[in-house]
């Protein structure tokens, strides 16, 4: 590699850090699923959303990880432009992809704390341990103390309390 080349691609990844922290999300979900033999599905996302203006930021980070997807959210409020999501579902590339990135790179904001919760989450999936209530609870719990901390629904359901 020639030094331009890393000098290029410092700039790049201290600017994909930067925006993260700014315009990131790790956030981890447990959801009703009827379909799942336990009737519930955790759901790991890695997002950065920009305004329609902004679309180019997007693509470029969705480019250097060349992995997930960009989703419009047609605004229908009093904002003049679409909202975009550039998202990572796969629990394959978060673990292979978006994961190792942020542990080479770390985030400099509080994101970073739920980073470390997110990573530990996909960690307990890879394992299989969202396949049975205990894990299932373990994993809801974690969540709670992310991004807006709110309740879950999975440990205020029914099913879970007894």
């Amino acid at each position: 590699m020639s030094a331009d080349y890393q000098q290029e691609r410092l700039k790049i990844v201290g600017w994909i850090v930067g925006f993260i922290d700014g315009e990131g999300c790790f956030s981890i979900t447990v959801q009703k699923n009827s379909k799942l033999p336990l009737g519930w599905q955790v759901f790991p996302e890695f997002v950065a959303t920009q305004g329609e203006k902004s679309l180019k930021a997007l693509e470029k980070i969705k480019k250097f990880f060349d992995c997930g997807n960009i989703f419009v959210n047609r605004r229908v409020d009093n904002h003049k432009e679409n909202l975009y999501r550039y998202c990572v579902r796969s629990v394959k590339d978060l673990k292979s992809i978006i994961i190792p990135f942020f542990r080479e790179n770390p985030l400099q904001t509080a994101k970073q704390s739920d980073f470390n919760k997110f990573d530990r989450v996909l960690d307990l999936m890879v394992n299989k341990k969202h396949l049975n209530f205990k894990g299932l609870r373990r994993i809801a719990k974690i969540a709670e103390t992310m991004n807006s901390k709110k309740p879950s629904r999975f440990l205020k359901s029914s099913e879970t309390i007894r």
